[in-house]
């Protein structure tokens, strides 16, 4: 086989990392090694980052309709139980944004979730 001296490739590899880490502090931006820890460090925060965000989301969701039903007489589970008995099939991104947006919307499904409960 050819022997292979890398110029290229190594040159690129190294210019994409750095590229990456460019903004870090120090030599975490300029030197290969520490700039290479830096970002596969950062990528690793990045994708546990993507999976929090969406648990964030749903968390921020279910506080918005927990107040929005409070205002309205009643609890959070009451009402979320109360609309899969009606057969109300909206998903909690839906309500939170009727929450905040459409109060008159919100409260008749909240009458709807009474009814359904009594």
């Amino acid at each position: 086989m050819p022997r292979v001296k890398r110029g290229t490739k190594r040159r690129a590899k190294r210019k994409k990392i750095l590229d990456r880490a460019s903004g870090y502090f120090l030599t975490k931006s300029k030197l290969y090694r520490s700039a290479k820890e830096a970002v596969e460090r950062g990528l690793k925060f990045a994708y546990s980052g993507r999976k929090q965000r969406k648990r964030q989301y749903r968390s921020l969701w279910i506080v918005r309709i927990g107040a929005a039903s409070k205002l309205n007489g009643l609890s959070y589970n009451q009402f979320i139980h109360g609309l899969k008995v009606a057969g109300v099939e909206l998903d909690r991104k839906i309500l939170a944004d009727l929450a905040v947006r459409d109060a008159a919307a919100f409260k008749t499904l909240v009458e709807q979730a009474k009814g359904a409960l009594a």
